[in-house]
């Protein structure tokens, strides 16, 4: 079961479904003997019956045979090999090939692309000995994309070297099996592009994409790589090629994406949401860029009255107006934008499963989509809690006393001081960190806020002054003997309910003296500047009635 979260808690009365699916998944597959210059040579020797062979000029020809098979093949069953440029996304340019006939089972479109890979070089020495090693600067070789149409995952790429050994690159689309296995289940569904936008049952389609999170997954994607890849391969070694010289793969994880989708039941009020969650986090969090990309068709403001579920896919890709909230750390992205007219997407992709801290064997998927779905419940947790800020009066009065941290007495924490306020601001800036952050990447984010040298404000200054908020319960260690933080939940809203206060409240309202600026109100003038103006006219008449005003 999906562990529920703060976030799709406090929006639910907006919601019409949520779902959870694991979308994207990229397998490594590798011929181990082949991978080590002894292994290599063995099986070289258990193909041709020697290695005096084993030269760079039958390795070119072996991959010149690749080559010819595949089009020849290609040519005799009337199926496209298309050529993909540099910088094209190859799952856009394939579309147009993909068959009409949803009963359509194998391959459909091959597509061949340039891209460094690891080629073993042969040099061979007077006395008829030789030595294999990896060229020193990877050339590039043609790799060829074999599009498949499955009847389990749906669309299936299998992208292959033409260099031996033939390592190849499975890759896999979550909501692609999702909708596979929905259709044999009869959920009738509505999917536009990589989202399903209606369900007829939300539960029942939650449970097939669950799926792909139990252990029974890891079996069902060795079946669909062991159904694809040696006939693939078998354009550069036949198939008793394959038997005779002990061919075969073996299988690791590359890259990883998990999504949470919520279905808001009104596209306008997604589209509220979703910019005003941006507006508000945005600064706090120390995002920096947000892309949005303007589209051409509106979202819906009313909702359909007796809309059906569609029992199929839609292949056409609708353009809305899209905006990306994402924050990297390494090779581990979080994300959130809107998909389709009503479908809001939060994502936790790892670009390289080692970001993960867990092992790459294909044995190690659950483990490795359970972190996933950890860091993507830490982001939304961080989420609503910047987004919907407060902070006690009890909590308030208390933050200039000192406290107690073990038997350390420390000092309290004044929100007066810079020094303080950009640590609170650093520290709601590293709460997305997967794993928590170190006092070190909090001394070099207060540099960064308050503009000063490292050397002015270093690692065990920052330890100290994260003692003083752990001691405030704003913020505590990972784990028992950990030198890692990480903020509570409570902690984060009354961070952000400080700042929110003191840069968006009080500050705005003391300018001028409470005073209205003279002159006439520029034309860019928005509906937060109408509000301030509406409360300094009433503070004016607080300050004369305390006598106060200046």
């Amino acid at each position: 079961m999906i562990a529920p979260d703060p976030f799709s808690e406090y929006y639910a009365p907006l919601l019409k479904n949520t779902y959870d699916v694991v979308d994207r998944i990229v397998l490594n597959a590798y011929f181990g003997l082949g991978s080590s210059p002894g292994g290599f040579r063995l099986w070289w020797q258990r193909l041709h019956g020697t290695d005096d062979n084993l030269d760079d000029t039958h390795l070119m020809r072996m991959a010149g045979r690749f080559a010819r098979r595949v089009r020849g093949w290609a040519k005799k069953h009337n199926i496209p090999v298309v050529f993909c440029p540099a910088g094209e996304r190859k799952h856009l340019a394939i579309e147009p090939y993909r068959p009409a006939d949803p009963n359509f089972r194998g391959i459909f479109a091959v597509q061949v692309s340039r891209a460094p890979a690891p080629v073993w070089e042969v040099l061979r020495s007077g006395n008829g000995g030789f030595h294999l090693r990896r060229k020193k600067s990877m050339p590039y070789v043609n790799h060829y994309s074999f599009h498949i149409l499955d009847k389990e995952w749906g669309h299936v790429t299998l992208k292959v070297c033409g260099q031996p050994p033939f390592k190849a690159m499975v890759m896999l689309n979550g909501h692609e099996y999702t909708a596979c296995r929905a259709r044999q289940a009869h959920i009738a569904f509505g999917k536009e592009g990589n989202c399903f936008t209606e369900v007829s049952n939300a539960a029942a389609l939650a449970k097939v994409a669950d799926t792909l999170r139990s252990p029974t997954a890891i079996g069902r994607l060795r079946r669909v790589c062991e159904r694809w890849i040696y006939q693939c391969v078998c354009f550069g070694l036949s198939f008793e090629e394959q038997k005779r010289s002990g061919f075969h793969y073996s299988y690791s994880l590359f890259q990883i994406e998990y999504s949470r989708n919520l279905l808001f039941a009104n596209g306008h009020q997604m589209e509220q949401v979703f910019h005003g969650v941006i507006d508000r986090t945005r600064s706090l969090l120390d995002i920096r860029t947000v892309k949005t990309i303007f589209g051409i068709r509106l979202r819906r403001r009313v909702k359909r009255r007796n809309s059906i579920p569609r029992f199929e896919c839609v292949l056409e890709r609708p353009v809305y107006d899209l905006t990306v909230f994402k924050v990297h750390f390494g090779r581990l992205t979080l994300k959130i934008y809107t998909k389709g007219e009503c479908v809001l997407r939060i994502e936790a992709i790892a670009h390289h499963v080692d970001d993960l801290r867990c092992r790459r064997g294909l044995d190690c998927f659950c483990e490795a989509v359970g972190k996933l779905g950890e860091i993507l419940g830490r982001f939304l947790n961080v989420l609503c809690c910047v987004d919907v800020s407060w902070i006690s009066d009890r909590l308030l009065e208390a933050l200039p006393m000192p406290s107690v941290i073990g038997r350390t007495r420390v000092g309290g924490v004044d929100i007066n001081k810079p020094r303080i306020r950009a640590l609170m601001e650093a520290a709601i800036a590293l709460s997305l960190t997967p794993g928590g952050f170190t006092a070190a990447q909090q001394a070099d984010k207060v540099c960064e806020i308050l503009g000063q040298a490292a050397d002015g404000y270093a690692a065990r200054h920052a330890a100290y002054d994260l003692k003083k908020l752990r001691g405030k319960g704003l913020i505590r260690k990972t784990a028992v003997g950990s030198r890692r933080y990480e903020a509570t939940p409570d902690g984060l809203r009354a961070m952000a309910c400080l700042i929110v206060l003191r840069d968006k409240v009080i500050k705005p309202l003391l300018h001028h003296g409470g005073h209205r600026k003279a002159g006439r109100k520029p034309a860019d003038t928005t509906e937060l500047d109408l509000c301030y103006e509406a409360v300094q006219g009433s503070m004016r008449h607080l300050f004369k009635t305390l006598g106060i005003a200046a």
